[in-house]
């Protein structure tokens, strides 16, 4: 399967590119800085495209031939209080909007836990959480099948334990490793039980294993 990765170069979207290469699937890196994605994959192996969520006319060319989207953008803490509607809201009505008239079958979008609470402390910052909500409607609303993945706290490093997945407005703290979030996104793709549905997700170390396809079916 042909997926474009967004925000391929970002540290979740970099394990998003590495799964689905270990799946069979082909991935497809839209970056906005083509020599960056280069040094990180200068062996080739990945299609690199030039794509910007906040430049629609850019996605036109690079969700070609795509069957899936992998949306793991974010807006980075800045001073710019624009910076969450343009990337987190915007730039994903934008690629929501590309991908219908692309004919993408299956939109997979990274969120985050807790976006239904509107006086958590990360909406400080410059009310991301609520944006990501707003951009979760919006793909909810579009008609596309969607599978939404809201994870906790993502960290860079392994630290043992198993994912634990629950419906929305469930979960509300936790963490989850950036390469659990990838491998969970990946396992979204094309399986019924993970479609129209939002999913929450951590890690715990009293959790057991359970295939990820199991996990989806409990999800109402």
């Amino acid at each position: 399967m042909n997926v474009a990765v967004i925000g391929a170069t970002g540290r979740t979207g970099r394990r998003i590119v590495t799964a689905l290469q270990q799946a069979g699937h082909s991935p497809i890196a839209v970056v906005r800085n083509l020599t960056k994605a280069q040094q990180q994959w200068p062996n080739g192996g990945v299609d690199i495209r030039l794509g910007d969520v906040t430049q629609p006319q850019t996605l036109e060319s690079a969700l070609s031939n795509c069957e899936s989207i992998i949306c793991a953008t974010g807006a980075s803490p800045s001073l710019n209080p624009l910076d969450p509607f343009s990337v987190d809201y915007l730039g994903t009505k934008n690629l929501v909007d590309a991908a219908k008239y692309s004919g993408v079958q299956q939109f997979v979008l990274v969120s985050s836990l807790c976006v239904s609470q509107f006086f958590h402390p990360l909406n400080l910052f410059w009310l991301i959480l609520y944006w990501k909500q707003q951009a979760e409607r919006y793909l909810q609303n579009s008609g596309l099948t969607y599978t939404i993945v809201r994870p906790g706290g993502l960290k860079d490093t392994e630290e043992g334990g198993y994912p634990v997945m629950a419906a929305a407005d469930t979960l509300f703290e936790g963490s989850i490793s950036r390469s659990q979030v990838a491998d969970i996104c990946v396992a979204a793709l094309g399986d019924a039980a993970a479609k129209n549905k939002i999913i929450e997700v951590v890690s715990r170390a009293d959790q057991s294993p359970v295939p990820y396809s199991e996990l989806f079916r409990c999800i109402p």
